[in-house]
């Protein structure tokens, strides 16, 4: 039986340590690939410990792949190898949105309410700033950005998201897709770029546009397949492990590992990381980024303040290798930040002074909420007998699969009439024919909970052929 000490526990709750000394013996090959665990209730007997401790620790060994189950039988190790054991086309359009006064409801957007930003908040930290650094607020920014901000995020990555990295190594920008672009330049129009199938559409628009080179890399239950991926002959590889869109999927560490194991092989392969929503993980920890096990330096992580507080705070930054950061300044040290430091400013002090982590818990409760009250509408109307949830946990949507024979192009032209803005996953395949039909990928960040039930008794019109 495994034996744990639970005495310095530091700030870890008992299933976060639980799970970190799990996790370490996984790690080392003290438990290896195939041993079985303890039964839960065996385990918290003999640790002394809750059954929900372990069972919270276990969901979170299972959500990152490290362990798995098998019916009536119990969790066992899974196979983890990490890599130093192992050696422009059109872009199919998401449906037109429909007028506002028609449009009912819309689960494609994933747009932020406006009443959830902290106006009050943010106007007194604004006014802070207004006072208190007239001396240095007109001064141009460096390239990367004010170090007061970047001194923030460097915080905040450490402390929430497992990243050790410099504050120099942080580059501030407008937007991802602005991001994107330098990027493309560092890079050079030469290299290819990889990315997930399906995908967020907006990805393949940017690179597409940008003319350089782009192969779509299909997707099984573990991620992006690298075997397609080593014959594809890309360079730099652009995925979402920690919550894909649309799929939802979490990248268990062994493809992880299997992902990085692919970039050390050259000198000019780079993995870019984003992690557009992984505050908002509604069961279990936060799964820890790629960046964070990236031995190699090969990992450019990027992230957005667009999710987390506003979709119109156009503030977002990526985290460079040392090795880019240089290559960074020499070929394109002459930008100016694409931020003011009016705002810049603002979000340092909303991020040091503890705001925006207050922020956050309160947020992942609103929408646990909002999640909540779209699943009950679903259980309580005729549609809970002919549906199947999959991956509610991971963030701010999830799939839906229908019992219905109707197309889904047909599905998504029907629901726009009748006032529904939705969307298939087979839309988001770069050859659709290929994808499983009739799943509906459900953003739910912005509906508004009024709505909500009525809008899935449109839905069920829509998909029982009532007009």
């Amino acid at each position: 039986m495994l034996t744990y000490s639970f005495v310095d526990l530091g700030s870890d709750s008992l299933y976060e340590h639980l799970y970190k000394c799990i996790k370490n013996d996984i790690m080392s090959g003290q438990l290896k690939s195939g041993d079985k665990l303890p039964s839960k209730r065996s385990f918290a007997k003999n640790l002394d410990i809750s059954t929900i401790t372990v069972e919270n620790a276990y969901a979170q060994l299972m959500a990152e792949g490290y362990i798995y189950s098998l019916p009536k039988r119990g969790y066992f190790v899974s196979e983890v190898k990490t890599f130093s054991e192992k050696q422009p086309e059109r872009v199919r359009q998401l449906p037109e949105k429909p007028k506002e006064e028609t449009c009912f409801a819309d689960f494609i957007s994933n747009r932020t309410s406006h009443a959830n930003f902290p106006f009050s908040i943010w106007a007194k930290l604004t006014r802070e700033v207004l006072a208190g650094e007239d001396s240095t607020l007109l001064l141009p920014p460096p390239a990367g950005g004010i170090m007061e901000l970047r001194k923030a995020i460097a915080d905040h990555l450490y402390q929430f998201r497992g990243i050790d990295v410099s504050p120099e190594q942080i580059i501030i920008g407008a937007g991802t897709e602005y991001l994107y672009g330098l990027l493309i330049q560092l890079f050079g129009n030469e290299a290819v770029y990889a990315i997930e199938d399906p995908g967020y559409q907006k990805i393949a628009q940017i690179y597409t546009s940008h003319g350089v080179d782009l192969c779509y890399i299909p997707m099984d239950e573990g991620g992006v397949c690298t075997g397609v991926l080593e014959d594809s002959g890309a360079d730099i590889l652009h995925l979402s492990p920690s919550h894909h869109f649309p799929t939802g999927r979490v990248t268990p560490i062994s493809r992880r590992y299997e992902l990085l194991g692919w970039a050390s092989k050259s000198d000019g392969r780079y993995i870019i990381e984003d992690d557009y929503d992984s505050e908002f993980r509604l069961l279990g920890r936060p799964i820890p980024a790629l960046q964070s096990i990236d031995v190699m330096d090969k990992v450019i992580y990027m992230n957005t303040f667009s999710k987390s507080l506003s979709s119109t705070i156009r503030i977002s930054y990526m985290v460079l290798p040392q090795k880019l950061l240089k290559q960074f300044y020499e070929k394109l040290g002459f930008y100016s930040c694409t931020v003011s430091n009016f705002e810049q400013y603002t979000l340092a002090r909303f991020i040091s002074g503890g705001y925006f982590e207050k922020h956050i818990n309160r947020m992942r409760n609103y929408y646990r909420n909002q999640r909540d009250i779209l699943l009950e509408s679903i259980r309580k109307s005729p549609l809970a007998g002919k549906i199947k949830i999959k991956e509610e946990n991971s963030g701010l949507h999830f799939l839906m699969e229908l019992q219905t024979e109707m197309p889904d192009d047909l599905l998504e032209e029907k629901a726009g009439r009748m006032g529904l803005r939705i969307s298939c996953l087979s839309r988001y395949y770069h050859q659709p024919e290929q994808a499983k039909q009739h799943v509906l990928v459900l953003n739910y960040s912005g509906i508004d909970r009024e709505k909500m039930a009525e809008a899935i008794e449109i839905l069920e019109r829509c998909v029982n052929g009532d007009d």
